[in-house]
């Protein structure tokens, strides 16, 4: 695929004409990954802006005993870069940033996004509200690291990425909750007799959807 066709495949860019494409895709160059490699690190500055245009990635921290938190994970078509300050030539990365699946990614030149773009008032709209999201996102995992129970957390997992629930082993999940695997099994089995997830052959299907999220928005 073409880096235009790449672009034109991303809700971030469908406002753009085909000549403001043509010039975004002038200032950009398209990378494929394997899993596992590390986009950027904690901290760490760049003048590329990424979007996710095929893959997963995840985010993450390392404490102070060099074990990973884990913070949440980015899906394709999605903004991979983290916005603190607008106004900053340079982006600096909040956490770190790894790929867990095959993934292609867009790398545009931030300074020239900037320069062509966000200072004639294009894609400004949007680059806020992408903002807006990732402080979303932060807030949503304060209240799963500070505030939810463990039925809360699994819930929320289990509703916001029921994919991504699947695809993992339970003690992975666990330790992305925090909590532990005879916890997260309680969890489930307790769901599944209120009739909100059914679970076959270990594979979760949410059954009333409206229950699951109320389950932690009540917490």
């Amino acid at each position: 695929m073409s880096i235009e066709n790449v672009i034109r495949s991303l809700d971030f860019f469908s406002t753009l004409n085909s000549v403001q494409v043509e010039l975004l895709a002038s200032m950009s160059t398209l990378y494929h990954y394997k899993e596992e490699c590390v986009l950027h690190y904690e901290k760490e500055e760049s003048d590329k802006l990424l979007f996710l245009a095929s893959g997963r990635a995840k985010a993450y921290k390392i404490d102070k005993h060099d074990n990973e938190i884990f913070l949440y994970y980015i899906h394709k078509n999605a903004l991979l870069s983290e916005i603190s300050d607008i106004c900053n030539d340079k982006l600096v990365s909040f956490s770190n940033i790894a790929l867990v699946e095959e993934s292609q990614i867009l790398s545009i030149d931030y300074l020239r996004f900037k320069e062509y773009f966000l200072h004639q008032h294009i894609l400004y709209m949007e680059f806020v509200n992408e903002i807006i999201v990732r402080s979303e996102k932060m807030q949503s995992l304060l209240n799963r690291e500070f505030l939810f129970d463990s039925v809360a957390k699994v819930s929320m997992m289990l509703y916001s990425d029921l994919e991504m629930f699947n695809k993992l082993k339970r003690h992975d999940i666990s330790l992305i909750l925090h909590i532990q695997p005879a916890t997260l099994s309680r969890v489930l089995n307790r769901l599944k007799r209120n009739k909100i997830i059914d679970i076959v052959h270990g594979r979760v299907s949410v059954l009333d959807a409206s229950a699951l999220e109320k389950t932690y928005q009540d917490q």
